[in-house]
């Protein structure tokens, strides 16, 4: 197989991108061609901050191509998007080599050891020897989860701080709300834990299924839906790891969801943040900072 690779300027990129997939290539990256240079610069936001434009100032754009696809054609197609086609000195071919991408991928994606108490396990790893067994015995909680289109792997910090609260104050039967579920991962680990009745909820309905799907893998009974379908009720523990400024926007929503006497806990929040976003739930419900880690923090507080 091959890669057609050229550049391109901020204004083009879309365009570029969307039409090279419609001539016929495989599949589309934007790169920033000032990578790993002084001209580098970070392209993302939080939502309500996201750039207008996604890309770089100055893009590199690779496109694969299936054996036999002439490159001819797929510049062609570029020709009057946001300026003429590419000149010859302004695109290239490389090979791309022969490799089991499905292996090659799985290997980068090892068993993750978030406590003594708490592993998470790809499925091609299950099996391994010298992993612990789950149980209620010994305590230990193995969650099955395949890296996929949903966040939450459990390899950010983020995450591993909620797994850990949640370790720490599940004493079993109480019922759990993991609002912005992204994989489940939360939510399985609060059933595996001992929790009652638990909800995943996200915007996004690709999460929603996947949380579903990694339920019915490790077993646990988790109701994943959209923030529209969600009950009206309030649970005993709510959790929710996403970013500060959806966080501060939720506070009355989140708060009025925490059971008279539950616990609420919040992640995806920078240390320099926590003041902000206490600030925003301190007349419904008060929080501190629980654990940091890696920069970030866990907060949490109890509803009277």
């Amino acid at each position: 197989m091959r890669e057609l690779v050229l550049n391109c300027a901020e204004s083009q990129a879309e365009a570029w991108s969307d039409a090279l997939l419609e001539a016929g290539a495989l599949a589309v990256s934007v790169e920033d061609a000032d990578g790993d240079t002084e001209h580098e610069r970070a392209l993302f936001g939080e939502p309500g901050t996201e750039p207008e434009v996604l890309a770089w100032r100055r893009n590199r754009l690779v496109a694969l191509l299936a054996d036999g696809d002439d490159p001819a054609h797929l510049l062609a197609a570029l020709d009057g998007l946001a300026g003429p086609a590419p000149g010859a000195g302004d695109w290239r071919l490389r090979d791309v080599p022969d490799a089991d991408w499905v292996r090659l991928t799985q290997s980068q994606f090892g068993p993750i050891v978030v406590s003594e108490r708490i592993w998470i396990v790809p499925s091609w790893h299950r099996d391994d020897a010298g992993l612990p067994a789950a149980g209620a015995r010994d305590g230990i909680v193995r969650i099955e989860l395949d890296p996929g289109l949903a966040f939450g792997t459990g390899s950010h910090p983020t995450t591993h701080l909620c797994l850990e609260w949640l370790a720490a104050h599940l004493r079993g039967g109480e019922t759990v709300l993991d609002y912005g579920c992204g994989s489940g991962i939360l939510a399985i680990a609060a059933r595996l834990l001992g929790a009652g009745p638990t909800r995943g909820v996200d915007i996004d309905e690709q999460a929603v299924l996947a949380t579903a799907r990694n339920a019915a893998a490790n077993r646990v009974d988790v109701q994943a839906c959209l923030p529209d379908d969600l009950p009206a009720g309030a649970s005993q523990v709510v959790v929710a790891n996403i970013l500060s400024n959806p966080l501060k926007l939720l506070a009355p929503m989140l708060a009025a969801r925490v059971a008279p006497g539950g616990r609420l806990a919040l992640s995806g929040v920078l240390e320099r943040q926590a003041d902000e976003v206490c600030q925003a739930y301190a007349s419904h419900l008060p929080l501190h900072v629980w654990a940091a880690r890696d920069g970030w923090v866990c907060l949490t507080g109890r509803r009277d």
